[in-house]
């Protein structure tokens, strides 16, 4: 599956990010739970550099406890403060405000000393699209201060948030890389709904994903489509399993490939599947934190095969 997505307003948004990083004390960087490594955009690590940052990987409860445990201790390692978030029910996110002045507490003990009054913590929120961006400022403010869908792309301008009585949050697009050379990495993102399905073929990603489902979590997905021997079988033929059993038939006895991957996305990328994490953390031979969300084979130069920047 070739998977290709680089809209003009993305090359924009990277510079907004660079030009308005100035303006902001702590970048908060939302990640995607279930696919901590591919939901990382390599360009924000050039972006930010050195300005303090907090992960907060959100979606939590659609994630395998399990593996967020491990991922949890990668980041610990890696002394990268991180929290787990669920932002449409506010789980986990009584911590922000906590883990903000903790990674202020230098400067302002620097300001104190120089007799500076107290002013608000001002932070960016970063994240590819459809990470949940908008519903975690809105929890977090406690009213309805960001536009919010479950389609990628919602978010397209700036603007500045009282977030809380001591924090300012200046929220931003959604940005992707200009291609995707890790084939994983696209249908990761394409798998949670990052990338637009109209631009797929959603046949065959549902079928690639229950290939992974098969592979990684079989009492989760053949319970949920009540397959049985169903060891060896493709993407497809699992598919086909799955719509008999969910009455996906066409009129003539054919089957109907389109609902049953349709059904298939949406039941997963809703957590009706189970909990479910398609990514874990990569540790060097001594245990200790490797790779992870820095690595992969993405080519993020903005460029397009030419050496042109995609700027639509």
């Amino acid at each position: 599956m070739n998977i290709q997505w680089f809209p003009g307003h993305m090359a924009k948004t990277r510079r907004l990010l660079a030009e308005n990083l100035k303006l902001v004390d702590v970048v908060i960087e939302l990640l995607d739970a279930r696919i901590p490594a591919s939901s990382k955009n390599p360009e924000i690590d050039r972006i930010v550099k050195n300005k303090p940052r907090l992960v907060v990987l959100n979606k939590s409860d659609l994630a395998d406890s399990k593996v967020s445990e491990q991922w949890a201790d990668w980041y610990k390692r890696r002394g990268i403060p991180v929290i787990f978030a669920d932002s449409v029910r506010g789980t986990g996110l009584n911590t922000l405000i906590k883990q903000l002045k903790h990674l202020m507490r230098e400067r302002f003990e620097r300001d104190r000393q120089k007799g500076r009054r107290f002013r608000t913590i001002r932070t960016m929120v970063v994240g590819i699209p459809n990470v949940g961006k908008s519903t975690f400022i809105n929890k977090i403010a406690g009213r309805a201060v960001a536009a919010t869908g479950d389609r990628p792309g919602v978010t397209r301008g700036k603007q500045w948030i009282r977030l809380h009585p001591e924090v300012d949050l200046l929220d931003t697009p959604g940005i992707l890389w200009p291609r995707f050379d890790d084939r994983d990495t696209a249908l990761n993102l394409a798998f949670t709904g990052a990338i637009r399905d109209e631009i797929l073929d959603v046949e065959q990603l549902a079928a690639a994903l229950a290939e992974k489902l098969a592979a990684e979590y079989p009492e989760l997905f053949f319970r949920r489509y009540k397959l049985k021997d169903a060891d060896g079988l493709s993407g497809h033929e699992l598919l086909e399993a799955a719509a008999r059993n969910r009455g996906c038939i066409l009129a003539g006895g054919a089957i109907d490939m389109k609902r049953i991957a349709d059904t298939v996305l949406d039941e997963f990328r809703g957590g009706k599947i189970g909990a479910i994490t398609l990514e874990r953390p990569v540790w060097d031979e001594a245990g200790d934190a490797d790779g992870g969300p820095e690595t992969g084979g993405r080519d993020s130069d903005g460029q397009d095969d030419a050496g042109r920047e995609t700027d639509g």
